[in-house]
C-alpha cells in the first residue's frame, strides 16, 4: 500500500488478498487498519506461489522500504558476530557489523551483549590482549638495536591475565599460538582453553581460595554454554544447504537452491530436458562456487538465514521436500552426473 508521494506504507502477505483487503475497507473509524487506508492512494500485489517465499519476500521489502504501517521485521535487528582482526597482535572483539578488513568473523550471535562479555573472558583466559589497536606491539624474538626495556601499558598485564605484546613478554609464535587456540575454540574444535581454566579453578580449590575458584567456575560455566551455543548454531546453519521443492497455487511448484542457510536461487520446478539442463546447471554454480564463509555476510542476509531456520523449526516436515544437491542432481540427470561430486557446504 502506498501514500502520497508513492510512500511505501504496509507491506503484507495473504492466502486470500480479497478477504485481506475487504477487512481494512470495514475496520472501525480510528482504528489501525482505517487509518492506514485512509492514508493509500493506491494498492499493488505481486503473486508468489508459496508461502515460505512470501515470507521470505515480505520480510526482504519491510527491511528495504522500512514502511510506516509495518512493525514486524521494521526493526533493524542487530546481530553480533566474533571478530578475529588482521594485526601483528591479533584481538578477539565483539563487533555488530562486518567489514572488508581482511579479518575473520564467526556469527551471526543474536545475543550483543552476553557475547560481549563470553570474547572478553575468552581473551582473558587465553591471554590475548584486547587494547586499542594502536598499542605498538613488541615481541621478545623481535631484533631490536635499543632495548631499554618497557613496562606493562596496563592492568592486565600487570595481572598476568594477558601475554602482554605490549611490553615484550611473549614471542610471537607464542602468541600466535594462543591466537590459533581461540580460533580453534570459536569454531567449536578445541576443549583445551576448558580444560585450562578447569585446572586452574581446581587448584584455587585445593589452596582454599574459594573465592576465586567459584569466579573461575562461573567463568568455566559461561564458556561452555558459549561453546555449545556456537557448535549447535554452526550445526543449523550448515544444515540448511539442500534444494528445496516447493508446490505452488495451480501446480506452480518452485524449487529453491538454499546454501548455509541463504537463498542462492529461484527456478521454476524443471519439466523438461532444456529445463532440467538448466537447472542441473544452476545447481553446479551455487554450490560450486567458493563459500565465503560469514565475511561475505550482510546483516539482512544473517535476517534471512535465520528466518529460514526457523521456518523450518516450525515445519519440520518440509524437511522431506529437502535434497542433497548431488543427490538432486542424480536424480534429475541420471547417469550423466555420475562421478561429478557437489559440494553440499
Amino acid at each position: 500500500m502506498f501514500g502520497p508521494g508513492d510512500e511505501p506504507l504496509y507491506v503484507g502477505k495473504s492466502v486470500r488478498l480479497r478477504t485481506r483487503l475487504l477487512s481494512y475497507f470495514r475496520a472501525p473509524r480510528g482504528e489501525k487498519p482505517w487509518e492506514l487506508i485512509r492514508d493509500t492512494q493506491r494498492i499493488e500485489w505481486d503473486y508468489i506461489p508459496n508461502e515460505f517465499f512470501a515470507l521470505i519476500s515480505e520480510m526482504k521489502l519491510i527491511q528495504r522500504w522500512q514502511p510506516r504501517f509495518n512493525v514486524q521485521h521494521k526493526r533493524r535487528r542487530i546481530y553480533a558476530f566474533v571478530k578475529v582482526t588482521r594485526e601483528q597482535a591479533p584481538r578477539v572483539l565483539p563487533v555488530t557489523r562486518i567489514t572488508e578488513d581482511g579479518a575473520t568473523y564467526y556469527g551471526p550471535f543474536p545475543r550483543v551483549r552476553a557475547l560481549a562479555r563470553t570474547v572478553r573472558e575468552v581473551a582473558h583466559v587465553l591471554g590475548l590482549r584486547d587494547c586499542p589497536a594502536t598499542t605498538p606491539v613488541f615481541f621478545d624474538d623481535q631484533l631490536e638495536i635499543f632495548d631499554a626495556g618497557r613496562a606493562p601499558r596496563c592492568l592486565r598485564a600487570d595481572l598476568r591475565s594477558c601475554l602482554a605484546p605490549c611490553c615484550g613478554r611473549p614471542t610471537s609464535v607464542q602468541y600466535g599460538d594462543a591466537v590459533q587456540l581461540a580460533r580453534r575454540f570459536l569454531e567449536g574444535r578445541a576443549e583445551a582453553p576448558l580444560a585450562d581454566l578447569e585446572r586452574q579453578m581446581n587448584e584455587a580449590a585445593a589452596r582454599m581460595d574459594f573465592e576465586y575458584a567459584a569466579l573461575l567456575r562461573d567463568r568455566l560455566e559461561r564458556l561452555r554454554a558459549f561453546s555449545d551455543e556456537m557448535v549447535a548454531f554452526r550445526g543449523r546453519v550448515e544444515d540448511l544447504t539442500f534444494v528445496y521443492r516447493v508446490p505452488g497455487f495451480e501446480g506452480d511448484d518452485r524449487v529453491y537452491l538454499i546454501r548455509r542457510g541463504r537463498i542462492r536461487k529461484e527456478v521454476s520446478l524443471p519439466k523438461g530436458k532444456k529445463a532440467r539442463l538448466a537447472v542441473a546447471r544452476a545447481v553446479e554454480e551455487v554450490y560450486g562456487e567458493k563459500d565465503l564463509g560469514p565475511g561475505g555476510l550482510k546483516p539482512q542476509e544473517a535476517a534471512e538465514i535465520l528466518l529460514v531456520a526457523r521456518w523450518f523449526r516450525l515445519n519440520p516436515e518440509e524437511r522431506r521436500r529437502t535434497v542433497a544437491p548431488d543427490v538432486w542432481l542424480a536424480e534429475q540427470m541420471g547417469s550423466r552426473t555420475r562421478g561429478r561430486p557437489v559440494p553440499t557446504q
